[in-house]
Parts: structure tokens; sequence; C-alpha cells
């Protein structure tokens, strides 16, 4: 394939508004029922006790986030905690954390009542973890109960834990296949992309984010200590995401702004609408609350980037790099005024923006909460750049949101500049809603 400055290098591929997105050397393939045995109901019970201490410190209200419900401006949060109970899992709409861990596990639980026990395990220990508080003591010759690398007592640090499940999880090893989401599948290519399938799907997905990296990384061991007899890591990918230069909404590694056209998280009727779902929206009872999560791995080729002149830039995103705004516009939240150029004079046709949202009455209805986040693998095996975004949106219907704009974007300009290598479909579980409740329990009892 020959890039825009007449380079020549492989083809690759496509993303969704209002950027593009990553990849690297895949991790060890899934290993399935090889490793099951290892899982004892007594060891993750016994995992979990030590998750309730300082659970009751999961309150409070999160912390610097952007005084504009709508935009995802991301601010240093207070050491307090974010709420852990709700309707919903609090990571979902909260606005992008500095750092990032997002972890696809593979379950190697031997049966249901395991795989129950893994879920009340999760619960316990991102209870404990977002909370924050002292790790209970351990006995004289016993290991420590926590890693000690946030010091004696865990500080809550603003950690925010997302689980979600994957269309593997549903299939005939714990007879969960009648109570499936129904719109839920493993992640198929696309006309572009270049799939790895280490780097694809999973039983189980993690997302840990902070706005310290020792947070993140405190909190994946933690986990992983935890729940050793029952997951093990397929996939896993670290991102962060840039402070606002000079002001609004984070760029990524293109130069240009990441998730300004974002629905207004503070609107209840909209996010009712576009992100959550549940029973109205066709899915069953125990999913009420939950929502549609899709990833993308995208690598972005940024050596051939950088060759482009600015103009063209601009032009394959619809958008001004400096400040955001749409090329008919001044500001980066004005509205594009498609109809007023119905020949792609100022914002081309073929535009990042234009074909991801049209803004017609008919593909409103597509819009997607994005929640993406940078990531910076250093250099491949030939010495280039592996860097890109690791690309993660909600809605309430993978099908008639993010698909339909995928499919939208199939071979638009920037897919000479991008190569979607992984990433997933999952369902984000519906929220803890007390004490007594967990991940899961809706879909497991």
């Amino acid at each position: 394939m020959t890039t825009a400055d007449g380079t020549e290098r492989p083809g690759n591929g496509g993303a969704a508004e209002t950027a593009a997105t990553g990849g690297a050397p895949g991790p060890a393939p899934r290993t399935g029922a090889a490793a099951a045995g290892r899982t004892r109901r007594g060891f993750l019970r016994g995992a979990a006790v030590a998750g309730t201490a300082g659970a009751a410190g999961a309150v409070g209200l999160v912390a610097g986030q952007a005084a504009h419900a709508g935009a995802d401006t991301p601010a240093p949060r207070a050491e307090r905690p974010v709420p852990f109970h709700g309707v919903h899992q609090n990571g979902i709409l909260a606005a992008p954390c500095r750092s990032t861990a997002f972890v696809s596990f593979d379950v190697t639980a031997d049966a249901r009542a395991d795989l129950a026990d893994l879920f009340r395990t999760l619960t316990e220990r991102a209870r404990f973890l977002t909370g924050g508080g002292a790790p209970p003591p351990a006995g004289i010759t016993a290991p420590p109960t926590d890693s000690g690398t946030l010091g004696p007592e865990v500080p809550a640090g603003g950690l925010l834990v997302t689980v979600g499940v994957g269309a593997s999880l549903f299939d005939d090893r714990y007879g969960l296949g009648p109570r499936a989401p129904r719109r839920l599948t493993a992640m198929a290519p696309f006309p572009d992309d270049d799939l790895d399938p280490a780097w694809c799907d999973g039983d189980i997905s993690v997302q840990f984010c902070a706005d310290s990296q020792d947070t993140v990384l405190h909190a994946l061991r933690d986990i992983a200590r935890h729940t050793r007899g029952g997951l093990q890591v397929r996939w896993r990918l670290d991102g962060f995401s840039s402070p606002p230069r000079p002001s609004g909404t984070p760029r990524n590694h293109m130069g240009f702004k990441d998730g300004t056209a974002n629905p207004d998280r503070a609107d209840r009727r909209t996010m009712n609408r576009l992100v959550w779902a549940g029973p109205p929206s066709g899915e069953p009872a125990w999913a009420d609350g939950g929502s549609y999560q899709a990833v993308r791995l995208i690598r972005m080729l940024v050596e051939f980037w950088d060759r482009v002149s600015l103009t063209e830039q601009e032009r394959m995103f619809g958008r001004s790099r400096d400040t955001g705004a749409p090329l008919d516009g001044n500001h980066e939240h004005d509205t594009p005024r498609f109809a007023q150029d119905p020949k792609g004079d100022v914002i081309p046709l073929d535009s990042h923006i234009r074909l991801a949202n049209p803004r017609t009455a008919d593909t409103d209805r597509n819009r997607i909460l994005r929640r993406s986040y940078n990531y910076d693998r250093g250099t491949d095996s030939n010495g280039n750049l592996d860097m890109g975004l690791l690309f993660c949106s909600y809605q309430q219907d993978l099908q008639r949101q993010f698909k339909t704009v995928q499919q939208r974007l199939a071979g638009e300009p920037l897919t000479d500049y991008i190569s979607p290598f992984g990433g997933g479909y999952f369902y984000a579980l519906p929220g803890v809603r007390n004490a007594h409740d967990w991940w899961g329990r809706g879909l497991l009892t």
C-alpha cells in the first residue's frame, strides 16, 4: 500500500470519532481448560476474606472531574474514594484518569459454583481497593497480605475498577448460554483490520483506572494474586490520558483531540438512550444497568503520519489540530454544519468526523461514549515506534452503534496510518448495589 507521501508499506486498519486508534507483539495464547484443575473454591473463598477490610470507606464523591459534565477533561482526583456501590459501574461515566490498565482474562474455574466464588472475590477486592484502608495483619510466618507498594496503608487513590464479561464465558462450561446478553459476540475483523487472535476477546475484562500508575499496578497485582486459582491473563495493555494542551479534550498520538463529540454524560435521558442496557433494550433481567463495552487496540503508524502535511491531516480528520474545532468552526465544541457543505468543500465527505457521525436525525442513535487512552510500548522488532490508542467505548447496542459507525469508516483515508490488531466485545456488568451484592450475582444465582 502507498501512503499519502508516496512511501510504500504494508496495509493496515480502522477507528471511531473523534480520533483514530494501537498495536504490539502478542501475549501467551489461551490455555483454556488445561489450567482449570488448579482452581479450588476454598482458595477463592480464603482470598476473598482479606477484601472485607476498609469496605466502609467506599463512599464520597468523584473529585476533580470537569466542571461541564459532558466534557472529558481529565483532572487529578483527590485521594478520597470514588463511590463503589450503585446501579451502574462508576468507571463507565467517570472522566478518564491519567493511567489505566486494561486486562482480558480467561476463566480457569472448574464449575459454576467456583465461578460465583471468583466474582465474589473480584467484588470484595475491588471494594477494598477503591475504598482504601489497612490490609489485615498476617501471621508471623505468613506472606504479607499486601504487596506494600503503596505503603503500609492502601490509599483509595481515586481508583476505578470496571468489570465485563465476554461471549466465551457463555459457552457450555458453566451452563450460562441461555442467559447471554442478546448482542454479545466475539470480535470479528472489519475490512481494514489485522487482528491477532492472541490479542482478542477473553472471558472477563477488568479495567483499572487511577491518576497514579502505582495505584493502577498495585490494584492489578492484588487482583491477580487473589484470583490466581480462577483467572489467567489472556492479554493486557496499559495506557495513559494526556493532560489538556492547552485546554479542552486530551490529544492522541496523532496530535488531535480525542472524544470531542461525546454525548453529555450528565444527561440521564441521553445515557439511558445511548449507554445503559437492560430489559427495555431486549436484554435479560439480570443485565439491567449494564452496557456493551467495545475495545479496540489500534496501533498508529506515527512515523508515516509525521510526514503528512498539516492541511492533509486536518482534512482527514475534519478538524483543526490546534483547536479541535471542525474545519467550518472556531471552537472545539462547535457543531459541524454538514448540511451547508453538501459537496464537502470545507469538511471532506470522507473525513473521519463526517463518516463517524453524519449528524442526521437517523444517525444520532448511533452515537457512542468514548473512553479511550493512549499507549506506548517502545519499539517493535524492526525498530519502529510502537504506540497508538487503547480505544474503549460504551453503548446500549453493539450493532446499532459501534458496529454501524465502524462500517461507515471502512476505507477512510486514516486507514493508511492505523492498524487495529486486537480488542474484544464485553458486557460491562450492572453495578454492585450494596455491601451484600457482588458482580454477576444476578447472572449466576
